[in-house]
């Protein structure tokens, strides 16, 4: 089953029936996808997407990264509480976020591993690039010979 993380219904679907899941994704939004690939990402040391902060954070920048982790817990446990409430309705049994995550056969990441921080990755996680990217089309003629005159100069 070829899901996005964001819908829960294709990772019960997949969980229901037993068949393998893959993930497509640009990259982990909440903890449960960090926890679900067991990959997690270290609060000290790698900043959370919304923050706007680089990896060498002050004191002060890492206890507003930390407060940013704490709400994101909590708005992420809002964001699937009624898919969660689906799933254990239809699975029979109490699921949680880490239930559904954590089966998932494949994840493809939308991102190139070099533009991200440090962190642990796991075999299952596939770094596919810029698949969403359109396909470059060559320069114009005018470009070309403006390019090659420019060399005196410098181009930027």
């Amino acid at each position: 089953v070829l899901t996005d993380p964001f819908d829960l219904c294709g990772l019960i679907i997949a969980k229901y029936f037993s068949l393998p899941s893959v993930v497509f994704t640009r990259g982990p939004f909440c903890h449960y996808l960090e926890e679900g690939t067991q990959c997690p990402s270290p609060i000290s040391y790698v900043p959370r997407g919304v923050s706007g902060l680089s990896d060498t954070m002050t004191f002060r920048e890492r206890v507003w990264n930390q407060i940013l982790h704490l709400e994101e817990r909590l708005f992420c446990h809002y964001m699937f509480k009624s898919g969660l409430e689906i799933a254990s309705e239809i699975l029979q049994t109490p699921v949680t976020a880490y239930d559904l995550y954590s089966h998932t056969s494949i994840w493809l990441l939308r991102t190139d591993f070099v533009f991200d921080y440090p962190k642990p990755v796991m075999p299952n996680m596939v770094f596919i690039g810029g698949i969403n990217c359109n396909q470059g089309k060559p320069l114009p003629e005018l470009n070309d010979f403006f390019y090659a005159n420019s060399f005196n100069c410098g181009l930027t």
